[in-house]
C-alpha cells in the first residue's frame, strides 16, 4: 500500500519521542477537568429539578465535543504553521524539494500528519465520550457524526497553518498568521450582517420599516456558511433537538428565498461542510503553488 514519504517519517519520528506522550497527557487532562466540572453542573441541576441524573448525561456530548474541537482548532494551526517554515529555518527545504515528490504532495504529506495527529488525540477521548451513550442513551450514530465534524476540523484548521507555513520564513510569524485567518472567518463572516442591522436601525429611526430591507438579509447571511462557529452552533442544536437554529429566527422575519431553504433539516451543514473542504482544497493548491521551484525559477527568469 502506497503511503506518503513525508506522512510514514513524521509520524515515525514523533511516535518515537515523548512530546506525543505528553500531549495525550494534557489533552486528556483538560477533558477530565471539563467532564467534572459538567458533573458538577449536571448533579446540581438534578438536585432541584429531577432525580433522573442519567437522562442529564445526554449534555455531555455536547460539552466534550465543543471542547475538542476547540483544542483541535488551536492546536492544528500550531502544528502545520511550522511544516514548512519549520525546514525552512533548518535549512532542510531545499534538500526536500529536491526529492521525486511533487510540491501538492509535500503539502498533502505534511496536512495528513497533523490529521493523524488529531485523530489519535480524538481515539484517546472515545472512553470519556462513551459515557453519553452508555449511560445517556444517545443513539451511537452521532459518534460518526462527532468524527466526521473532528476530521472536517482538522482538514480546514490544517490548511490554514500550511498556507500561512508557505508564506512566511518563519514558523512564529506563520502561526500568527493563521490565527488572523481565523479572525477572517469568525468576526469576518459577521461584517455583513453587522452593517446590515446598522443599516436597518437607521430605516427604523426615520420611520421606515425595519424589514424593509428583508430581500438584503437573505444575501448578508450567506457568508455564515463559513463560520466556523455557526457551523458548530448547528451541530450540535441538530444533534440535542433534531431542528436548524435558525428556522425559528427566520420563522419571525418571514425571510424567504436561498438562505430559508439552506435553514431546512440538514441542508445548512451539508452545504457548509461542501464550502469549508472546497476552501480547504483551494489553501492547499495555492500553498502547492507557493513553494513549487519551477514556477519560482520561472518567475525570476
Amino acid at each position: 500500500m502506497w503511503l506518503n514519504p513525508i506522512v510514514k517519517k513524521d509520524v515515525k519520528v514523533q511516535s518515537r519521542s515523548m512530546k506525543i506522550c505528553f500531549g495525550v497527557l494534557a489533552y486528556e487532562l483538560i477533558l477530565a477537568l471539563v467532564f467534572f466540572l459538567a458533573m458538577f453542573i449536571i448533579q446540581e441541576n438534578s438536585t432541584y429539578y429531577t432525580d433522573n441524573i442519567y437522562s442529564d448525561l445526554v449534555g455531555l456530548y455536547p460539552v466534550l465535543a465543543i471542547t475538542q474541537f476547540v483544542i483541535l482548532g488551536v492546536i492544528v494551526p500550531v502544528r502545520t504553521a511550522s511544516a514548512i517554515s519549520g525546514e525552512k529555518e533548518r535549512q532542510t527545504f531545499d534538500i526536500m524539494m529536491t526529492t521525486a515528490m511533487t510540491p501538492f504532495s509535500v503539502i498533502t504529506g505534511k496536512v495528513m500528519t497533523a490529521i493523524v495527529q488529531s485523530m489519535l488525540f480524538i481515539a484517546a477521548s472515545l472512553p470519556i465520550m462513551a459515557l453519553s451513550f452508555v449511560v445517556g442513551g444517545m443513539s451511537w450514530s452521532y459518534l460518526f457524526w462527532f468524527f466526521a465534524i473532528a476530521l472536517l476540523i482538522s482538514i480546514f484548521s490544517a490548511s490554514i497553518g500550511i498556507l500561512c507555513s508557505s508564506l512566511c520564513k518563519k514558523s512564529v510569524s506563520a502561526v500568527i498568521m493563521s490565527y488572523g485567518f481565523y479572525l477572517i472567518f469568525f468576526i469576518g463572516t459577521l461584517v455583513p450582517i453587522i452593517l446590515y442591522e446598522i443599516y436597518s436601525i437607521n430605516y427604523w429611526y426615520t420611520g421606515s420599516s425595519v424589514y424593509s430591507g428583508k430581500s438584503y438579509w437573505e444575501n448578508v447571511a450567506l457568508p455564515l456558511l463559513l463560520n466556523p462557529a455557526v457551523y458548530l452552533a448547528e451541530f450540535v442544536t441538530l444533534v440535542m433537538t433534531g431542528e436548524s437554529i435558525w428556522n425559528n429566527s427566520f420563522d419571525m422575519t418571514g425571510v424567504g428565498g436561498p438562505i430559508r431553504f439552506l435553514a431546512g433539516g440538514n441542508r445548512w451543514i451539508i452545504t457548509s461542510t461542501i464550502l469549508f473542504l472546497a476552501v480547504s482544497f483551494l489553501f492547499l493548491r495555492l500553498a502547492a503553488r507557493r513553494i513549487d521551484p519551477v514556477r519560482k525559477s520561472i518567475k525570476k527568469r
